[in-house]
């Protein structure tokens, strides 16, 4: 699996990993009473309160492991030789290369007979000959 794809796969796993303490918080946390007009909450079971007082801890380890991770792939990037002049002119050949290929692709297809509207409209809309 490329590095890419690594990092990709770590960034899903810190999301669900978030995701899912979230929702376990929310749904173990302990009752609040938010006004004295409304009654008290009932009281958590004993069991569940020491079980409540673990996951977080439990979950913050989880995550952190999942960052750390996240920042060894990162780290293990290869740097690009030559610095950001060198990625810049990289990209302008690249460009330029991706500028001639389609040019030289709307010729082609121009000799072919067929034009923009024909490549919109679909396969059926081009001449059987030139198929």
């Amino acid at each position: 699996m490329d590095v890419i794809s690594q990092l990709q796969e770590q960034v899903n796993t810190i999301a669900s990993i978030a995701f899912n303490t979230f929702g376990t918080l929310q749904r173990d946390a302990p009752s609040v009473r938010l006004s004295a007009n409304y009654p008290e909450p009932p009281p958590n079971a004993a069991e569940d309160a020491s079980s409540f007082a673990e996951q977080p801890k439990l979950m913050s380890a989880a995550l952190v492991k999942a960052a750390k991770q996240f920042d060894a792939l990162v780290a293990g990037i290869p740097l690009p030789e030559g610095g950001e002049e060198a990625q810049l002119k990289r990209i302008s050949e690249l460009q330029a290369e991706n500028d001639a290929v389609g040019q030289e692709l709307q010729k082609q297809l121009e000799a072919a007979g067929i034009g923009r509207e024909g490549i919109k409209a679909g396969p059926g809309a081009i001449p059987p000959g030139n198929r």
